[in-house]
């Protein structure tokens, strides 16, 4: 029963995480397939707007980055089964992705507006290739395990989850954080940035990277030397230029 319970709550996080992180999607894309998106018209005085606007930046920054650190999984999982610890983490992104597209305050003004042409083209196609990118890095270091499923399936079978094994595998060769650069590319390459999609931009871009180093942290701590090395060796978001031998 208990089993069943917890694979249960591993599949409505999943579901409530990919909701919540689709809507964010459409909600910053100017596809208009969203009642509120980030490039409506202003509602409220623009300090107001840019005060909630970055509040909710930081609630992302704090859920996302804080509950990944090894300090808050101890924590937590003293109120919760281990096994759901990343199920818990998953909807709660999602939660939080949803809290941002419904409470995100738009700011008057853009910053490039292109409506035709090959500009306009390019940069649709860089908005989708960026998101796909972080779709398909996600599946290459197994998506089912960052999403939670599969420990809650694990479990579900009676089965010993096992061990992470550091390998580098196709994109990962060439860059250590293909996820967060496709991130970047779909907050960035779009054919409308208003003033209130560049404030969401910047903020994402600044929780990446301070993400990033504390991700990296645990990596070396988590994978010792290879890891190390491979960090020297490989570029965070662009391939390194091979030393000539």
């Amino acid at each position: 029963m208990l089993k069943g319970l917890i694979f249960a709550y591993g599949i409505v996080s999943y579901i409530i995480g990919l909701i919540g992180q689709i809507w964010f999607i459409l909600y910053i894309s100017d596809w208009d397939v969203v009642t509120r998106h980030v490039n409506m018209p202003q509602q409220v005085d623009t300090w107001y707007a840019v005060a909630v606007d970055a509040a909710l930046i930081v609630l992302f920054g704090l859920q996302h980055s804080g509950m990944a650190r090894q300090g808050f999984k101890q924590f937590i999982t003293r109120f919760i089964p281990e096994v759901s610890e990343r199920s818990t983490y998953v909807l709660l992104s999602g939660l939080v992705f949803i809290v941002i597209c419904l409470f995100y305050q738009p700011i008057d003004g853009f910053v490039w507006q292109v409506k035709e042409g090959m500009l306009y083209w390019l940069l649709q196609l860089g908005f989708v290739g960026g998101w796909a990118l972080s779709v398909y890095a996600s599946f290459i270091i197994n998506h089912f395990e960052l999403f939670g499923l599969q420990q809650v399936y694990y479990h579900l079978r009676g089965k010993t989850p096992q061990p992470i094994i550091f390998k580098e595998k196709q994109l990962y060769r060439y860059i250590r954080h293909p996820i967060q650069l496709g991130v970047l590319l779909g907050m960035w390459l779009t054919p409308v940035m208003g003033y209130g999609h560049l404030l969401l931009s910047i903020g994402f871009t600044i929780y990446i990277f301070i993400g990033l180093y504390f991700e990296e942290k645990d990596l070396a701590c988590e994978l010792g030397e290879a890891y190390r090395v491979y960090k020297e060796r490989v570029g965070m978001m662009f391939p390194k230029k091979r030393k000539k031998q």
